[in-house]
């Protein structure tokens, strides 16, 4: 494999010096016919003549010495705080007081992979992931709130797998008891990215109304006081729920749809389903379906008030809600 930046591999560089040395043709003739400037053919040839073939091999284009690179110490910790605590650039730069690109180039020079490559749990590689450039934010809080709802597996009392392994052996009451799913609503603001989460036994259209006014309740305690517009996938409990219309009737708000089998449309909730999988249901190994269930509110009290958001400049989400 050639040098990332070459226009020559080995062979044509070594064909450049074969035509010019062998043939006695004239360099610039060469190097226009093989796409490189003259320059760049005299410098092949020089090298070929002080070093032969092996003249004509890649070398690195690193620089001989780095006298502004970061200190090896100061690497190491930068990994090991990563390992530990696995957050991204802009979460580390306030805990290390490194910046934030600094500490990008540590973890890209080493080759960590992306959080969203990562199993939340271990920090182990398990997926690959598709990104858009296609982003926007609405100018004020309430304009647009994004609405979904997450699935996810109840936990025996005593712990499951996450907990024990899946070697682990499991009692016939166990296997006849199907604990089914929780069913985590969400409802998220465009312009603040303020949060409000509940864990119901359901996704059906009167628990997303429900759930929805309770969210509009909590939005206007943190100063978000109108909800003009609600997003939702085409979900038949937000599409053809009487009760979810009412609610929005309730609301004062436009309901508005993305577009079926795009669910990146309404990516802001989709990233804070993400957030909560990462950060709260598999962030640490849970022994009950309650735990988990009352770890949620703090955790959320912590996304609103205290996490930083890259999208935010580093501040949390009240940020743009409270002038304080």
């Amino acid at each position: 494999m050639s040098h990332a930046n070459a226009r020559l591999n080995v062979r044509g560089r070594l064909l450049l010096v074969q035509r010019v040395i062998d043939e006695g043709r004239p360099v610039a003739h060469v190097a226009k016919e093989l796409g490189v400037s003259r320059q760049c053919a005299h410098r092949w040839i020089a090298r070929f003549q002080a070093e032969g073939v092996a003249g004509l091999q890649d070398r690195s284009s690193r620089p001989h010495r780095c006298p502004s690179q970061t200190p090896p110490e100061v690497e190491a910790r930068v990994l090991d705080v990563r390992a530990q605590l696995r957050v991204g650039p802009a979460r580390l730069a306030p805990e290390l007081g490194i910046p934030t690109r600094t500490i990008g180039a540590i973890l890209a020079r080493n080759r960590v992979p992306l959080l969203r490559e990562c199993d939340p749990l271990t920090g182990e590689v398990i997926r690959a992931s598709k990104a858009t450039a296609v982003r926007y934010e609405r100018d004020r809080p309430g304009e647009l709130v994004h609405m979904d709802v997450k699935k996810l597996g109840r936990i025996n009392d005593g712990g499951g797998w996450k907990a024990h392994g899946r070697d682990h052996g499991q009692t016939g009451a166990q296997k006849r008891n199907r604990i089914g799913f929780d069913y985590v609503h969400s409802l998220v603001d465009d312009h603040s990215r303020l949060a409000y989460s509940e864990i119901l036994p359901d996704e059906k259209g009167s628990s997303c109304a429900g759930f929805l006014l309770r969210a509009a309740d909590y939005f206007a305690r943190h100063g978000i006081t109108r909800i003009e517009t609600v997003m939702t996938d085409n979900h038949f409990s937000y599409k053809l729920s009487n009760d979810m219309a009412a609610a929005i009737a309730t609301l004062g708000a436009k309901h508005i749809f993305i577009k079926a089998h795009c669910p990146w449309q309404n990516g802001k909730v989709e990233r804070l389903n993400r957030t909560l999988q990462t950060e709260w249901a598999y962030r640490q190994i849970f022994y009950s379906n309650q735990q988990r269930h009352d770890a949620l509110a703090p955790w959320l009290d912590y996304y609103n008030n205290q996490r930083n958001h890259s999208a935010l400049g580093g501040k949390p989400p009240i940020s743009r809600v409270s002038p304080t």
